[in-house]
């Protein structure tokens, strides 16, 4: 394995640093990937380099990687024509791996992230229910990037590598280092003006949009005049891609609500902490809940842009197993929630936190396994000394007790055990609610289903009087009497158990 890992290394090497389509085949020559690349070299050496960080995240393209016996390459003249070679070969060998990754979408976006106060423009692939504008797809990789940057110096707004400092004053410096020259307005502003940048900024890229789909259009047109039919062909399907998703971009909304600066930068730095593409809008943690191997539950929590979703929490109920098993039922959990999503065809989280060490971590990864799905970032937070547990050969992570990062995720786990153990108690209570008539004598299924029909819950049963137990159907003087002296005697000890 390690000899083939290093063979494929030297064969990476010696691609040139040119844009261009590279094809990936096993020990019979079957093509199990395509991708495009601006710098051959680079793309395909980050494969297999020895720490292949990426890998963690996707542990299919670490499977991949394992298969690739022979590397070959087409060099093109730029990205556009890579991209298009890609496509065409893709249809052409249908490579299983191709359908499982991310990185093989068409076109860029630019991301507008409203979750910030001071949102940047960044460059991605997939659009997500994140909050978030996106506007494209760009076809034009370097004309986009350039755009971005001209961008910034007539609007004066911020990129994705940007750190903006907070002043005394309240206002924002922008850019700290050369960068510093935006030459449409100050470096240093509020929130409230760099808003209305934002805003003029998203109607620019918008309008952009439109104006690249012409000029996409004319070049289509004079290939077509030149005979050149195959390209005009190909420009045609780009054209039909740009102009069905142009319309779906939203503009900017100065209505969107934005984050407080302290969560978007506990974001931030858990995505550095945690070695992530960008900071998690969208996390969801999982939670084990049983008293003594009774009544296993489990809970799960979404946050987006730091803030709790309650609306999308969910509870589990485990249906495997009976007993103390932490590890199955996160596994069970695990496997339900996102095969469900799967299924649905929804995006899965930017970020998985499990409640645990090492064990539930390995059960959540083997949930994903077992589906046949890529599996998303997702670390534990185990609770002896709160340290950040990898999936991957990392070791833990030790966050100073004071790092934002730490604290967003003691958070989000918290609210996780708190939800899961009043899923718990809920349960429990209900036990008891269903079981404490089991003691009284006399008392059948009908007139117990007649209880609570009369009264709702057992709380009320054991307020109401006398009489009033007598307007149950089925209850007289002697039974009602009976019935009110036997709750008042159990109410205190069915109290301290449900608690």
């Amino acid at each position: 394995m390690q000899n083939q890992i290093i063979e494929m290394r030297k064969v990476a090497r010696q691609m040139p640093p040119t844009p261009g389509v590279y094809l990936m085949r096993d020990r019979l020559g079957h093509v199990i990937y395509v991708g495009k690349a601006k710098n051959l070299r680079k793309r395909v050496s980050s494969y297999f380099q020895g720490s292949r960080k990426f890998i963690w995240a996707q542990p299919k393209i670490g499977a991949m990687v394992e298969m690739v016996r022979e590397i070959s390459f087409v060099e093109t003249k730029n990205e556009t024509e890579a991209l298009l070679l890609e496509g065409k070969l893709i249809k052409e060998y249908k490579p299983r791996y191709n359908t499982d990754f991310t990185d093989d979408k068409q076109f860029l976006l630019v991301r507008v992230d409203l979750q910030n106060p001071l949102p940047k423009f960044r460059l991605c692939r997939n659009k997500k229910e994140d909050g978030a504008h996106y506007y494209g797809p760009f076809a034009q990789a370097g004309m986009l990037r350039s755009t971005l940057s001209e961008m910034r110096k007539k609007f004066g707004i911020l990129l994705s590598d940007a750190k903006p400092m907070k002043m005394k004053d309240g206002r924002f410096r922008l850019y700290d280092d050369a960068r510093a020259e935006i030459f449409a307005g100050h470096n240093e502003t509020t929130v409230d003006q760099y808003q209305i940048r934002v805003e003029e900024a998203c109607a620019f890229l918008e309008g952009k949009a439109k104006s690249w789909l012409s000029e996409l259009r004319e070049e289509m047109k004079k290939k077509a005049i030149s005979m050149e039919f195959e390209r005009a062909a190909e420009l045609r399907d780009i054209t039909v891609a740009l102009s069905k998703t142009i319309g779906r971009s939203r503009r900017f909304s100065r209505k969107i609500p934005v984050l407080e600066n302290n969560e978007w930068k506990a974001l931030e730095r858990l995505g550095e902490a945690l070695d992530l593409l960008r900071p998690p809008s969208t996390i969801e943690c999982f939670d084990v809940s049983h008293v003594s191997g009774t009544f296993v539950v489990a809970s799960m929590v979404r946050f987006v842009s730091g803030r709790p979703e309650k609306r999308s929490y969910r509870r589990f109920k485990i249906r495997a197993f009976e007993g103390n098993d932490d590890f199955r039922a996160m596994e069970e959990v695990i496997g339900r929630r996102y095969s469900r999503l799967n299924d649905n065809g929804k995006e899965f989280p930017e970020l998985i936190i499990v409640d645990g060490g090492m064990g539930q971590v390995s059960a959540a990864i083997k949930a994903f396994l077992t589906m046949d799905v890529q599996t998303p970032p997702l670390v534990g937070l185990a609770k002896r000394e709160e340290t950040v547990v990898f999936p991957d050969k990392r070791g833990e992570l030790k966050l100073n007790h004071r790092d934002p990062a730490l604290r967003l995720l003691q958070r989000i786990r918290d609210e996780a055990h708190r939800f899961a153990n009043q899923f718990n108690a809920d349960l429990r209570s209900r036990k008891i609610r269903e079981s404490v008539l089991d003691d009284f004598s006399g008392l059948g299924k009908v007139r117990r289903q007649s209880l609570f029909n009369h009264f709702g819950t057992l709380e009320k049963m054991r307020q109401a009087n006398e009489l009033e137990i007598q307007e149950v159907e089925g209850f007289g003087f002697k039974m009602a009497k009976k019935l009110h002296a036997f709750l008042k005697l159990k109410n205190t000890v069915q109290d301290n158990e449900i608690k």
